[in-house]
């Protein structure tokens, strides 16, 4: 059985990994390059730290699930263990989807601007750069979504 666990463990963790997404000014999905965006200039008024919740995909309570099954159907025999299976498959469900939203919850921060005629906006993204008060930044928005850039 622990070889079972591992292999669904491993699968486990590499679903997680290709779950998380880039929520940084700098990264682009592909269906975005070669698209106009429009750019606004403005002045950074404030920065502050953030969080992004982590995804809630359900891949993480599968697997959580059918890891905690299969350590849970080996203990006992009969029905004592497709019991244990049943409530391993449980737990395991709940300690998977904690595990994965914990997993990909990230750090970011929220850049509230100035533009130049006035109005003010704020973005929230990745903490990957840093931004000041003060800061000349560009705001490139493209089909609802707008990343600040130095």
């Amino acid at each position: 059985m622990g070889k079972g666990i591992a292999v669904v463990s491993a699968a486990a963790l590499a679903a997680l990994a290709g779950c998380t997404a880039s929520k940084s000014g700098d990264v682009y999905q592909r269906d975005e390059a070669l698209r106009e965006q429009s750019v606004r200039r403005a002045t950074v008024e404030s920065v502050r730290p953030v969080t992004l919740q982590g995804t809630r995909s359900g891949v993480g309570a599968v697997a959580g699930g059918a890891v905690g099954g299969i350590a849970g159907s080996s203990v006992g025999e009969g029905k004592t263990s497709a019991v244990a299976g049943v409530l391993g498959a449980l737990g395991g469900g709940l300690a998977g989807h904690a595990l994965e939203e914990g997993a990909t919850r990230k750090s970011a921060v929220e850049i509230t601007v100035r533009l130049e005629n006035g109005e003010q906006r704020a973005v929230v993204q990745d903490d990957k750069e840093r931004f000041v008060a003060g800061q000349k930044v560009r705001l490139l928005t493209q089909n609802g979504v707008t990343r600040v850039s130095p």
